[in-house]
């Protein structure tokens, strides 16, 4: 791909959309040496940042993440961590009856299956405070079945 301009036309790299909006490249390393490398993919990020409002997030050695957070809220991305913290709620209520949910979206979205509420602790989130808010979030907090769910201990910790 190319992208014109009165002086020069600069290559791009090419990439497919991703299922979240995002851009998925494939690079052949030995196609192109790294200085002409370094430049198409400057121009390749200055130009995803422009049409679609993307901005840098992090890179690892095999990707670069770029982002957009394109709710009509606060951005709620968390920074790139050296570590995710994923939490599961079991919940029950005064019956004994156990909370289970179904995903809308994500890789069970729309696939009939029941699980506990699950998520991951933002960045600095305490575990015990984290597994309270995904079983709010992932039920809607006017649910009666959490509303006061309050943590009691640790099942399993991995």
């Amino acid at each position: 791909m190319t992208c014109s301009s009165e002086e020069n036309q600069l290559q791009l790299l090419t990439s497919t959309d991703d299922d979240y909006g995002g851009v998925i490249v494939q690079i052949d390393q030995s196609a192109m040496d790294s200085t002409t490398f370094l430049s198409i993919l400057r121009h390749s990020i200055s130009n995803w940042k422009h049409q679609e409002g993307f901005w840098y997030h992090h890179a690892e050695p095999k990707y670069l993440m770029l982002v957009h957070w394109i709710a009509d809220s606060a951005n709620t991305i968390p920074a790139n961590a050296t570590h995710r913290v994923g939490v599961a709620a079991f919940v029950v209520n005064e019956k004994q009856e156990v909370l289970v949910v179904q995903e809308k979206t994500g890789h069970f979205g729309g696939t009939g299956s029941w699980k506990f509420p699950t998520g991951v602790a933002d960045q600095g989130e305490d575990i015990c405070v984290a597994a309270v808010r995904e079983a709010k979030e992932e039920t809607g907090v006017s649910n009666l079945f959490v509303v006061d769910t309050e943590f009691v201990e640790v099942l399993a910790f991995r």
